[in-house]
């Protein structure tokens, strides 16, 4: 998956260097996925989606399904900490248990979202290699002309993918820890989950475009000023 989102990055980044409304740009990025895929049977290119694809996907459910177990665990410490449990039900209101229960599948779905970003990011910087070779592999169908291969130039593409991904890392991580605050808040709580699914995506989006915009030669200031003007563009390609 990631390694299609460098394919269809390459693509979008080429082709809309004029800011359009964003929902535009949403519709313009997960209709380009489908290019994407024809160009990648065209191009022969699927050893770099079923190889690193299914080893993403192994260490993605095994993560996932630790990490949901935790998640019940650290909600269920923090209300016996607080006391949370035995005052809703000394309180004996079954509107009050079910905000309650709200609640708490409301900060287990945030907490799920974070501990994919985690996982998401991880995995951003050990592939940075193939991702910058990628990269640079579908520029130079794209253009018809080759470039050559140097290893300095594919470490300083790893370089910048991994301090991108830490830098959207922490920006994102504070992020979330703004919307776990959010989420304890009657009603206004509830659209938590959505928020955390666009941020999400958003940042997902990001990773995979700055490669491209690396290509074009943008440096890393530019690349996330190319991002903010095309939100759409990032959310659509994460989204997918």
């Amino acid at each position: 998956m990631l390694c299609g989102n460098v394919i269809l990055c390459d693509g979008l980044v080429a082709n809309q260097s004029n800011r359009q409304p964003l929902l535009k740009e949403f519709v313009i990025a997960v209709q380009s996925y489908f290019k994407a895929h024809r160009f990648i049977s065209k191009h022969r290119l699927w050893r770099w989606i079923w190889i690193p694809g299914i080893l993403y996907a192994v260490l993605f459910f095994l993560s996932m399904y630790l990490f949901g177990r935790s998640a019940n665990a650290a909600i269920e410490y923090m209300t016996d900490l607080l006391g949370i449990s035995n005052w809703v039900q000394s309180l004996e209101s079954s509107m009050l248990g079910f905000l309650f229960t709200f609640a708490a599948i409301v900060i287990w779905m945030i907490l799920m979202f974070f501990y994919f970003s985690l996982f998401k990011y991880m995995w951003l910087i050990l592939g940075s290699p193939i991702f910058a070779y990628l990269s640079e592999r579908t520029s130079a169908i794209i253009e018809g002309r080759e470039y050559p291969f140097s290893w300095s130039q594919l470490m300083r593409d790893m370089g910048r993918g991994i301090r991108l991904s830490l830098r959207n890392s922490l920006r994102q991580g504070a992020y979330t820890v703004g919307l776990l605050l959010l989420a304890l808040l009657p009603l206004l709580g509830w659209t938590t989950p959505l928020l955390s699914v666009l941020l999400e995506c958003y940042y997902y989006g990001f990773s995979m475009i700055d490669y491209s915009c690396e290509r074009r030669g943008l440096d890393a200031k530019a690349s996330i000023a190319y991002v903010r003007r095309h939100r759409g563009l990032a959310i659509g390609n994460g989204a997918v």
